[in-house]
């Protein structure tokens, strides 16, 4: 498989109805992926509707006009195939991989959830899949060891008001308070074609996606005036670290420290990118090296580092571990930051680089090597970007970055005074 670049035939059209539907031939296997990328996520929600996207992610399949309650699952896996969806900060999608034969059906089925969800929407499936969200935050957040890390992160990262300050997850008591017609006027304003990317990846040729496209979805009118996000891009520096300290049912001590780096896409995301993975991916990096092999002060399996790859504001890098028995959180904290602080004064090796490039180069081919991995990135970027084919742009300019702008950015953007910190303390035992 070639180094970089995306050797796959990528072709697009778009619908009257402003519907992008893109194509990538792959006769490898009689599998088709089908991924539906919708331009709304959390950074979209108004004030007192947030969570409103990700309620959408269950209510999706909860049935549509023409397709009943629980059917959808049923017909796709019926026929072979599998599914589900996602919902991040920028978008929420829909994907199913099932044979080639039965390509047509789940065309149809998004198509039907697209255009029919809100006449089939009643009081009574908004009721039951509030309580599944509910049960949801229970189950991911609240009861488990740490799991509002990152409901407590990005409030720190991102002021009020700014789109990224909320989780997907959203407020209960948001949920709550919105009626049926609410929710409705939320789908009919963001679950429009013209807002929507198409992506079929795998044993389909162009033409035949194109006019199944066309027939499932032509006739779903186009929505003008779709609300755009607010502006998340600039996010004012203050000059002064921001810290929480959280105690909570937890095993032992764990720090997180978090800096804002630029926007998933960007050259100065992909120094990010690879300046974590030197930074905290795997047991070569330098966290693990120096806390967990060195000096012995965080576990070895509970420490790293990572982007999340936030395309409209300056995505956050995350640092964290968790201390080993004896250990005060305020050992580890100084631990962590001083190799953090180190990126900017202690040059990344050859060495360094090397073994993250490699790791960045083995996670994108994964990615790569299956038609719904291949589907998602495509629509990521026709979504994101404008364009599927600047996929390709991604590995390269990973594997362009140097030791210098590594050091450059981690001078510029990884400073103490500019810096997240969330310690978890254990409660105390009588």
């Amino acid at each position: 498989m070639p180094d970089s670049g995306y050797p796959w035939p990528i072709e697009t059209t778009r619908l009257d109805n402003g519907l992008r539907v893109v194509v990538s031939e792959d006769r490898t296997a009689p599998a088709v992926a089908v991924n539906l990328w919708y331009d709304v996520g959390s950074r979209h929600e108004p004030e007192g509707q947030t969570g409103f996207a990700h309620l959408f992610e269950h209510l999706m399949f909860e049935g549509s006009v023409n397709v009943a309650k629980t059917e959808h699952m049923k017909l796709v896996q019926g026929s072979g195939g599998s599914l589900n969806a996602t919902t991040n900060p920028d978008r929420t999608n829909y994907f199913e991989t099932v044979p080639a034969e039965h390509l047509e059906l789940a065309l149809w089925l998004e198509a039907d959830r697209m255009g029919g969800l809100v006449p089939a929407l009643t009081q009574e499936t908004l009721d039951n899949q509030r309580e599944v969200v509910k049960n949801e935050r229970r189950q991911r957040y609240d009861n488990v060891p740490y799991g509002d890390a990152w409901l407590r992160l990005l409030p720190l990262l991102y002021p009020p008001g700014h789109p990224y300050h909320h989780a997907t997850i959203g407020s209960m008591a948001d949920l709550n308070a919105a009626d049926l017609a609410t929710f409705q006027a939320f789908h009919t304003t963001y679950y429009a074609p013209n807002n929507a990317v198409l992506t079929v990846v795998g044993d389909a040729d162009a033409a035949e996606v194109f006019a199944l496209a066309d027939k499932y979805f032509g006739a779903v009118p186009a929505r003008e005036d779709i609300p755009a996000a607010p502006d998340g891009r600039t996010v004012a520096r203050t000059g002064r670290p921001v810290a929480e300290t959280v105690t909570a049912d937890v095993p032992a001590p764990r720090v997180y420290v978090a800096h804002r780096t630029h926007p998933f896409g960007t050259p100065g995301y992909d120094v990010a990118t690879v300046l974590s993975t030197v930074l905290g991916s795997g047991r070569g990096s330098r966290l693990y090296q120096r806390l967990a092999h060195g000096e012995r002060l965080a576990q070895p399996d509970l420490v790293g580092a990572y982007g999340v790859d936030l395309a409209h504001a300056p995505a956050p890098l995350i640092a964290t571990a968790t201390a080993r028995p004896g250990v005060t959180a305020e050992q580890l904290a100084a631990g962590l930051a001083e190799v953090v602080d180190e990126l900017a004064t202690v040059p990344v090796t050859a060495a360094e680089l090397d073994r993250a490039k490699a790791l960045l180069s083995t996670t994108w081919w994964r990615q790569m090597s299956t038609v719904d991995g291949r589907a998602d990135t495509l629509g990521r970027y026709a979504t994101q970007f404008g364009d599927p084919a600047k996929a390709a742009e991604r590995l390269p300019a990973w594997q362009a970055v140097t030791a210098e702008q590594i050091a450059e950015l981690a001078a510029e953007l990884l400073h103490a005074d500019d810096r997240v910190t969330l310690t978890y303390l254990p409660e105390e035992t009588s």
